[in-house]
């Protein structure tokens, strides 16, 4: 598969809550609003990369049926729900802000619509490393990179069932990281992680069984060899600017 052109902007914001982490108040990044901040519409991303990009870390059979069935299908069925009513013209950051309101169908279907473009967007099949900053807000945060990778791996393999782990920054500039269940992400005004992510690992079984069975632990490991840092890079320094 030839290399295809990446929505590379993905949706943040929505209003500050009285949570543990405090979700950021302005949207950026939302792939439903150009760089104007006009909604363009909810478009389902083509890959930027090949299937066979990520191995052996992760394989292609595993990328060409998680990419063309999972994901498109939560796009299908998000587009489904909106059809015909108000939400069908409101970006994704504005969707999620107000989710608890919401039919569960858009709640879920949106949300793996969005986790899933920020996931792969997330990944490369090039070496890439965390700037000088980053790396350093994450030894700020978390004490040190070994501890953070620590952190991020336990909230990856003790996600009970189905979900994410994240990297993300609060309101007030920190970072945390954290999972949550299902297809529900930090910009949800039902999420106990309320923020702006910055990293997102798809930790549902159709992730990795194919490849790794059961062992979890093993596929979370083998994710940290094809980390887009510069991606990651590009939304830590976003964030920081609102």
């Amino acid at each position: 598969m030839e290399r295809r052109k990446f929505l590379s902007t993905v949706g943040l914001g929505a209003v500050a809550v009285a949570l543990p982490h405090e979700l950021l108040a302005t949207p950026v990044f939302d792939f439903s609003i150009d760089d104007k901040g006009n909604f363009k519409g909810h478009e389902f991303p083509e890959l930027p990369y090949s299937f066979d990009a990520l191995e052996p870390h992760i394989d292609k059979m595993t990328m060409e049926i998680h990419y063309d069935r999972h994901h498109r299908g939560y796009f299908k069925k998000f587009m489904a729900a909106i059809e015909g009513t108000d939400h069908a013209s409101t970006p994704m950051s504005k969707l999620f802000a107000g989710v608890s309101k919401l039919p569960t169908g858009i709640r879920n279907n949106g949300g793996g619509f969005y986790n899933h473009t920020l996931f792969w967007n997330n990944m490369s099949g090039k070496k890439t490393r965390p700037s000088d900053k980053l790396k350093k807000a994450i030894e700020d945060a978390f004490g040190s990179w070994e501890k953070f990778r620590e952190e991020f791996n336990r909230a990856a393999a003790t996600r009970f069932g189905s979900g994410w782990a994240w990297l993300v920054m609060d309101a007030k500039k920190k970072l945390f990281v954290g999972s949550t269940p299902n297809q529900d992400n930090p910009l949800m005004d039902v999420s106990e992680l309320r923020g702006t992510p910055l990293l997102a690992l798809d930790v549902w079984e159709h992730a990795y069984y194919l490849k790794y069975q059961n062992k979890r632990p093993d596929y979370v490991s083998a994710f940290w060899n094809v980390i887009n840092w510069d991606e990651v890079n590009r939304r830590f320094d976003k964030a920081l600017e609102l």
